[in-house]
C-alpha cells in the first residue's frame, strides 16, 4: 500500500474515533438532586418549577433564582447568573445544568421546554 493510503486511512479512522467519543460525551443523562449534592460535579437536573416559591431576578448582581423540583419530589434553590429565560413561566420541564455548592444548585445553563404550538387542542363537544 502507498504511505498516501495508509495517511488518509489512519486519518478517516481517527475521524471516526473522535465523532464516536464526542457523540457518548452528549448523550443526556440527568440525575436527581440527591445525586447531584453527593457528586460535587456537574451535572444536569430535569424537573419543574415551583411556582409557588416564586421566582425573582436581582438586575444588580445579574442573578436568577428558583426553585425547582426533580422528578423524585426533591427541591433545591436553584441560582443562575444570567437572565431569566425566555418562556420560563410557560415552561412544561426545565433542564439545569451546574453543580451543587452550598445546598444551593449553581445553574451554568438553564433550558425551558415549552408546549409545542403544533399540538392538537383539546375541544369539549359538550359545550
Amino acid at each position: 500500500m502507498k504511505p498516501k493510503y495508509i495517511a488518509g486511512l489512519a486519518v478517516g479512522i481517527g475521524l471516526v474515533i473522535v465523532a464516536v467519543l464526542f457523540a457518548v460525551n452528549k448523550q443526556q443523562v440527568y440525575v436527581l438532586f440527591a445525586t447531584a449534592n453527593e457528586s460535587g460535579g456537574q451535572v444536569q437536573v430535569r424537573g419543574d418549577w415551583v411556582k409557588e416559591k416564586g421566582a425573582e431576578y436581582d438586575a444588580d448582581n445579574n442573578l436568577f433564582r428558583f426553585t425547582l423540583r426533580d422528578e423524585a419530589g426533591g427541591e433545591m434553590e436553584v441560582h443562575y447568573h444570567d437572565a431569566k429565560p425566555n418562556n420560563f413561566e410557560l415552561a412544561e420541564e426545565i433542564v439545569v445544568g451546574g453543580k451543587v455548592e452550598n445546598g444551593v444548585f449553581m445553574a451554568s445553563s438553564v433550558l425551558t421546554k415549552c408546549p409545542s404550538k403544533y399540538e392538537a387542542e383539546s375541544i369539549d363537544v359538550n359545550s
